[in-house]
């Protein structure tokens, strides 16, 4: 299967200055020509022109769309690029922290155990701590005394 790479860029919004053109229209022509030629030249194949919406910031609060003509172009990967991803990266494994020690370890030298962290022992509660230290205890207000 071929695979592609794409290029997508803002097609020109005026035309350009050459010997020779005399309005708009051929000026607008030959900026497009001029682009798509050059991309040519890199390798790309056009494909398509594209009217994109794009929501742009107007004002400090606002935001507005704008319409965007885009001019889409397409190659085929190089070699080495198609060649990794028809390569199958799905079927490669991830390798291990343990499993990249011990292939980097020197001849010879036995593979460490992996430390385990010392764990915490359960603290035994009294009934006595439990209802002094209650967050909800605290909520109370202390009532206070009328004077009539």
């Amino acid at each position: 299967m071929q695979n592609y790479e794409y290029k997508v860029l803002p097609a020109p919004a005026k035309g350009e200055k050459s010997k020779g053109l005399k309005n708009a229209e051929t000026r607008f022509a030959y900026a497009i020509e001029r682009l798509m030629n050059d991309m040519a030249a890199e390798g790309w194949e056009y494909q398509r022109a594209e009217t994109l919406p794009s929501e742009e910031r107007s004002g400090l609060t606002s935001s507005q769309t704008v319409w965007r003509n885009l001019l889409v172009f397409r190659r085929p990967r190089a070699s080495a690029e198609a060649a990794l991803d028809d390569s199958g990266l799905e079927r490669r494994r991830l390798t291990s922290a343990a499993d990249l020690a011990r292939t980097n370890a020197p001849e010879g030298a036995k593979p460490e155990a992996p430390e385990e962290a010392p764990r915490p022992e359960p603290v035994a509660e009294t009934e006595a701590e439990t209802e002094t230290e209650r967050p909800e205890d605290d909520d109370r207000q202390p009532e206070r005394a009328t004077t009539s």
